[in-house]
């Protein structure tokens, strides 16, 4: 069984200096772990990827399930797991959740790991 990482705040965009800069520091380390590791999974990807394609207004959870011909439940699932990332932002509006791209904390992450990058 996989080693599971410890929890932490992760809700700011991330904050640290780029991995090329120098030696990180095992929390910069860890914070950097935590949100590429939200991000490992294909089905996460796909809703990454169905986010962004959404636009600044975002999508609902249920729009998202049906895209991807997957349950409600394993889609909520996901989504928290990239929310929780800081890399999605929640809105409810009624029975919906609509989700939008922090367009921040990517970038943020984008730069960490390459600030050359784009």
């Amino acid at each position: 069984m996989p080693k599971s990482l410890p929890t932490i705040e992760l809700s700011g965009a991330l904050c640290c200096p780029p991995v090329a800069a120098g030696v990180v520091s095992d929390d910069d380390a860890l914070e950097v772990a935590l949100r590429l590791k939200a991000l490992a999974d294909p089905v996460r990807i796909k809703l990454l990827s169905l986010v962004l394609a959404a636009g600044p207004q975002g999508t609902r959870n249920i729009d998202l399930a049906r895209e991807l011909q997957l349950t409600d439940a394993t889609v909520s699932h996901h989504l928290g797991q990239l929310s929780r990332a800081g890399l999605l932002l929640a809105t409810r509006q009624g029975a919906s959740t609509f989700y939008a791209a922090d367009r921040l904390a990517l970038g943020a992450l984008v730069t960490v790991l390459d600030p050359n990058c784009c």
